[in-house]
């Protein structure tokens, strides 16, 4: 699926972030584009760390008002925010076997395509799906067509 990338990830963290600084703060940042820019450049680098480590910190030094923002979210949590666009991203793949009208035990080989499919929940549901199957991760997703 073209239309769904690491950006719509980022998009729910941002979002749940808003929250938290809302609940905490009593401040809502939403209106904020400089406040918000700096928290999804936070929450991208988090996303990142989720792909290698079960949690990441979130620390913005006076992001609105004057007011320090500091948390951090577990690789649960982000997927729990994202659950629904991971099961969107099978969609694809089912309807490519079908169109190919392929059987995916005919498929030889995985080979990751773009960045987000470093997140491990979209790793692990693509080897579930095939069974098992040992993902090709020798390609680099962001340079792989």
């Amino acid at each position: 699926d073209t239309h769904l990338g690491g950006e719509d990830f980022d998009n729910r963290m941002v979002n749940h972030f808003i929250q938290e600084f809302k609940r905490k703060h009593k401040k809502d940042i939403s209106e904020n584009k400089r406040a918000v820019r700096r928290l999804r450049t936070a929450c991208e680098r988090a996303k990142r760390t989720l792909s290698s480590s079960t949690q990441a910190s979130v620390e913005i030094d006076s992001l609105f008002e004057g007011v320090d923002f500091y948390t951090s979210i577990t690789r649960a949590r982000f997927e729990e925010l994202n659950a629904d666009l991971f099961r969107g991203t099978m969609e694809p793949v089912e309807k490519a076997l079908r169109d190919a009208k392929l059987d995916k035990a005919a498929v030889h080989e995985i080979v990751l395509v773009g960045g987000s499919t470093r997140i491990p929940k979209i790793q692990k549901l693509l080897q579930d799906f095939f069974n098992g199957k040992e993902l090709n991760k020798s390609i680099n997703p962001d340079e792989a067509v």
